[in-house]
């Protein structure tokens, strides 16, 4: 099982090959790919053609989903924020450490290709899809 980010789905929608991309087309037709509410929400505002974003929403439609912030998740994103923080790491994004503490506590792979991510796979053992 695996949770997979708005950076990758973006690519794999717009057609670009990558290990990411090829990873996610393999995965969907022999993994239990999870997407998240925020990941959607992310993915789906960057349609511009109504098609496209027909066809983006009734894939992911078809994928477990999950919410991936509630009161305590956001407590330890803020915590795992602050110990990266700590290490001179500032993560760019709100979404994205809040993505990454979902799949370390709830032990998710995570199929990314954000650089963002990599902080939380080298000190917050983050599992990535990848290896």
């Amino acid at each position: 099982m695996i949770l997979v980010d708005t950076s990758v789905w973006i690519d794999y929608f717009n057609g670009i090959d990558s290990r990411q991309t090829a990873k996610l087309d393999v995965s969907l037709s022999s993994t239990l790919i999870v997407s998240g509410d925020l990941i959607i929400a992310e993915l789906l505002q960057g349609f511009r053609a109504d098609n496209d974003f027909q066809i983006a929403k009734s894939l992911l439609e078809n994928l477990e989903q999950v919410p991936l912030c509630n009161s305590e998740m956001a407590i330890k994103s803020a915590q795992n924020y602050r110990l990266l923080r700590k290490q001179g790491i500032t993560v760019r994004k709100t979404i994205d450490c809040i993505i990454a503490t979902y799949c370390i506590e709830n032990d998710l792979a995570l199929l990314y290709s954000d650089r963002d991510f990599e902080p939380f796979v080298s000190c917050l053992n983050l599992k990535s899809a990848l290896d």
